[in-house]
């Protein structure tokens, strides 16, 4: 009797083949993520779990996905979470950097629709609007659910915030939300390895395992190439409104200014977003550093007349008064398109600007002399 009862379990093991589905499920094979902490993916027979965590409550789970291909029936007996039929076809993005994203994987097809299209500056995406091929669905915060009804996505991608109080009438209308956490990871290629889950999502999985590894490997290239001897301090941003918003040390343009070879005043602070400043806490700290990088919007070049007139304050820092200080124009580079899944282009950037003594790097991509 033993024995019968331990065939009978074995054949309840059976994956979805054929419209057939599993009722029990054992242990999973789990993916290796190599830098990503707020990303796990487990394989079972017929379906995968993705979860991702918490990553402002420690511990908890912001999300679980359910993932199971398209042409097979849902298993009677899976965890709970959000179900999501593989691959996915028909998407609505909420931002440029997944738009850009999916372009990288060679998956823009599936873009059935966007939202905040003015901050969209990739020329497909505004073309394929133009055409009506791509449906403009208005502002992110405040969509045209209607619209995004119409156009029966497979999911809608979106990133969360702490507090944000949920995603309103989107939770009502049984379209799966994938919550784009990968902005919170701690490490450049921690974010950017998340290309990885996108590819299980898109059925490109091959595609974007090798993609990435391809920006790991440039990445830590460049990283080498940098000694630890000369290490220029590097002041980044600039004041909006009555603040200076500088990154975090824990964040990843933090780490990224460390890992180029630069001395970031900020280094030993914990947060991983940004931190708000007066002024004159930021000329106090930084006011004698080497470098100045700044993002700005504009249609042109800024001059240094133009970033005087900014602030009064401007022209106390060393970087300003030895002029030599970066800017990089959102509007007319794909800066935020680009360096989230891109960090090693990124650090080129920086390494250019820190180390111009090392030879053999690439151009400047983003960020121009003042």
């Amino acid at each position: 009797m033993k024995y019968v009862k331990l065939l009978f379990l074995v054949t309840l093991f059976s994956a979805c083949r054929g419209g057939q589905t599993s009722s029990v499920q054992a242990e999973g094979d789990t993916v290796t993520f190599k830098y990503a902490t707020l990303l796990s993916v487990v394989r079972y027979d017929g379906y995968v779990v993705a979860s991702l965590q918490n990553p402002w409550k420690e511990g908890m789970t912001l999300h679980r996905y359910v993932l199971i291909p398209s042409d097979c029936e849902v298993p009677p007996h899976i965890p709970s979470g959000t179900i999501i039929r593989t691959p996915l076809r028909r998407s609505m993005m909420f931002t440029t950097v997944h738009c850009a994203m999916l372009m990288s994987l060679e998956k823009e097809n599936s873009i059935s629709g966007v939202a905040d299209l003015k901050y969209i500056k990739i020329p497909w995406i505004q073309e394929q609007v133009q055409k009506g091929k791509i449906a403009d669905v208005g502002d992110g915060l405040s969509p045209v659910v209607e619209k995004i009804i119409d156009q029966r996505p497979d999911a809608i991608f979106l990133s969360p915030f702490e507090n944000s109080g949920g995603y309103g009438k989107l939770e009502e209308i049984d379209i799966p939300l994938v919550e784009c956490a990968e902005y919170m990871e701690k490490t450049p290629l921690g974010r950017a390895e998340w290309l990885r889950f996108y590819g299980i999502l898109f059925g490109c999985e091959q595609k974007a395992d090798s993609l990435f590894e391809e920006v790991d490997k440039h990445y830590n290239a460049l990283k080498a190439m940098v000694t630890q001897k000369n290490r220029p301090s590097v002041l980044l941003d600039k004041v909006t409104g009555s603040v200076w918003y500088v990154p975090g040390g824990q964040s990843t343009i933090g780490q990224m200014i460390q890992d180029a070879g630069g001395d970031y005043p900020w280094a030993k602070d914990e947060h991983s977003g940004s931190v708000s400043l007066p002024f004159e806490a930021v000329l106090e700290k930084a006011g004698e550093a080497d470098v100045w990088l700044f993002r700005y919007s504009s249609d042109h070049d800024i001059t240094y007349a133009e970033l005087s007139a900014e602030h009064h304050g401007y022209d106390q820092f060393s970087a300003f008064r030895q002029k030599n200080v970066y800017g990089c124009d959102v509007e007319r580079s794909p800066f935020y398109e680009e360096s989230p899944f891109r960090p090693d282009w990124l650090l080129n950037d920086f390494i250019r600007i820190l180390h111009p003594e090392i030879e053999g790097l690439a151009p400047l991509r983003y960020y121009k002399r003042l």
